[in-house]
């Protein structure tokens, strides 16, 4: 390697290095105003996190106005629980974890009235049928049929899901989904890296089951 080789990497492992400082600092002013309840912070947490959050909440519910309420409510316990954040990991992170539990107590208040909330193959509710559709490749279809064909089998896929265990079905959305290491997913669902694991090869199993049940 040559001397300007060697100039340009060390100039470039500076500039990234710099770049990393400058990111934490932000990231750090961000989370202090954050905990001092500077409202214009918190609406700026809202604005970059809310879709991921209601995308996440849906796919569990199965249900838009549940979804809405649920992300209503994570929020606002994200804004209760603020300051005692830590900065341990990220805020999405955080975030995640917060609308997991917020989920599991609506649905524990559900199943005390002997609710549940399931997905019906009779819905109208075309926008319940694609919310695994973006899991799908994105494909042109060449007569309407085959779009049918499609909305119809990701409607078996949204319903196969919802008669999961929450356990699994969580740990499910939150690697094949929503794509986090198991590392991440063992911080949202605050247990260890084995148990995310066999949680999710259960789930997996579990779906392929519901499935073949569905004929898919």
């Amino acid at each position: 390697m040559t001397p300007s080789e060697t100039i340009l990497l060390d100039e470039r492992s500076l500039a990234k290095d710099i770049a990393f400082a400058e990111t934490q600092q932000v990231d750090a002013e961000f989370l202090e105003k954050l905990k001092l309840g500077d409202t214009e912070a918190f609406d700026s947490l809202v604005v970059l996190y809310i879709n991921d959050v209601y995308r996440l909440l849906l796919r569990l519910s199965a249900d838009e106005e549940e979804a809405r309420d649920l992300t209503q409510e994570t929020f606002l316990r994200a804004l209760k629980a603020i300051k005692k954040f830590r900065g341990e990991s990220n805020l999405k992170t955080w975030l995640f974890r917060i609308a997991i539990n917020t989920s599991h107590s609506r649905f524990r208040w559900w199943e005390k009235r002997g609710l549940h909330l399931t997905i019906s193959l009779d819905s109208n509710d075309e926008n319940q049928k694609e919310v695994l559709g973006n899991r799908l490749k994105s494909t042109e279809f060449e007569n309407p049929e085959e779009e049918l064909l499609r909305k119809e089998k990701e409607g078996l896929l949204l319903e196969a899901l919802s008669l999961l265990p929450k356990k699994f079905r969580d740990a499910v959305v939150l690697r094949d989904i929503e794509g986090f290491s198991y590392e991440e997913i063992a911080e949202i669902l605050q247990t260890n890296i084995g148990t995310v694991k066999s949680r999710i090869a259960r789930g997996r199993s579990e779906l392929k089951k519901k499935l073949s049940e569905l004929d898919i």
